[in-house]
């Protein structure tokens, strides 16, 4: 499985590029995408008809679009690209608008780039490396970033990251409390319109919640599709997802959440407290 660092090397990335409006935005990522050969020009058109249809719920964090669409024959390897804008521009979002990072996601199915996700969502909650993302003067700069702070499988940053940043020892007594009182073993969906690219984000940031708490033996975390959400609606104890994806599902007859900024650990921390009033 691909890490981060190697499907964003230095050419997957652009700095301080000039974009119209969020259109513009999104076919700049689309170009890098189609100049390595990761995608055809038709996969563009599908990342921003994904936001026409479904609303700006790419905007998953304040200032960052996560812009993706379903694995389709435009895809012809999973890759992804960085473009990070001189200028930001507006999506419509509620509460993230402006934005200035896009991160555009192609995937030929969907479970070849769960780690990648997982890492670019803890790299980009972390202040300190999105600081230095955020100021890199230039791709290979950028690179080196995020290839020294991606966290190695099984190394102790990876599972600091796992725990919130803190070790079993360091809960407070609140989470104390939540571990030894958790529920039965139950599922929460994350959703997103398509299941390959935000509420992968959600996803990891909710296990790195419940991981903390000790609540990881009690909930099961499956990030799933608008379509298919409203099927396995049943088999869960509540949904979280994005404002305009909540609007989407409408009543399925569980509690949907929203969350505002998908790579937050304590919204979704506070989220998690709400639905479980603990």
């Amino acid at each position: 499985m691909a890490s981060l660092s190697e499907l964003l090397p230095p050419e997957a990335i652009r700095l301080e590029v000039t974009a119209a409006d969020w259109r513009g935005a999104l076919r700049a990522a689309g170009e890098l995408l189609v100049t390595r050969g990761v995608t055809t020009d038709a996969y563009t058109d599908e990342m921003i008809r994904n936001v026409e249809e479904n609303g700006p719920y790419i905007v998953i964090a304040p200032g960052f679009a996560f812009a993706h669409a379903r694995p389709s024959p435009a895809v012809r390897r999973t890759g992804m690209s960085w473009v990070r804008l001189a200028e930001p521009v507006a999506f419509g979002h509620e509460t993230n608008d402006p934005v200035t990072l896009v991160v555009a996601l192609a995937a030929e199915e969907s479970g070849a780039h769960t780690a990648a996700m997982a890492a670019l969502a803890r790299l980009l909650g972390d202040p300190a490396t999105e600081a230095a993302l955020r100021t890199a003067s230039d791709p290979e700069q950028l690179h080196r970033a995020l290839a020294e702070r991606e966290p190695g499988e099984g190394s102790q940053e990876s599972q600091q990251a796992t725990d919130g940043g803190r070790s079993t020892g360091e809960r407070t007594d609140g989470e104390r409390g939540a571990q030894a009182g958790g529920p039965a073993v139950q599922k929460i969906l994350t959703v997103c319109g398509n299941g390959v690219g935000t509420s992968l984000f959600l996803k990891d940031t909710l296990e790195q919640v419940l991981d903390r708490w000790g609540w990881d033996r009690h909930i099961t975390v499956e990030a799933t599709d608008t379509i298919s959400a409203k099927g396995k609606a049943s088999e869960a104890a509540a949904i979280l997802t994005s404002r305009e994806i909540a609007r989407t599902l409408g009543d399925v007859g569980v509690p949907v959440k929203v969350v505002e900024d998908f790579t937050s650990v304590k919204e979704v921390d506070a989220t998690l407290r709400d639905t479980y009033d603990v």
